[in-house]
């Protein structure tokens, strides 16, 4: 029996699934049932392009604010949240504290990429 190892953990953004999604739509040519419920849900949810998530993504991780990893500024890319009380309902899934002041400055940054 075939044992598989994880190699490497990374998280992904629905942007980023969503260019992957694209290369195997073009490569299968047809999606199945479940990758077709995934691309409707992308489609509905990501606002941003490719290179505006990037941007986006770069300029939350230059802010460099204290216990705020990858999966975090992923998820803040993804939902892009307007309010500092959105801020609390996007990391209130994890166990950690973001100060008041650091998610002003979140808010500053995102609020550059809503409603263009």
């Amino acid at each position: 029996m075939v044992n598989p190892q994880l190699v490497e953990e990374t998280p992904m953004s629905l942007t980023e699934i969503k260019v992957e999604l694209g290369k195997i739509k073009k490569r299968d040519k047809e999606l199945g049932a479940r990758s077709l419920r995934m691309e409707e849900y992308l489609n509905q949810f990501t606002t941003l392009s490719s290179e505006e998530h990037k941007k986006l993504v770069d300029e939350l991780t230059k802010l460099d604010i204290p216990r705020l990893r990858d999966i975090h500024i992923l998820k803040i890319a993804d939902m892009i949240p307007e309010t500092v009380d959105d801020i609390k309902v996007i990391l209130q899934g994890y166990a950690l504290t973001v100060t008041n002041d650091n998610m002003k400055k979140i808010v500053g940054v995102t609020s550059k990429f809503t409603t263009k």
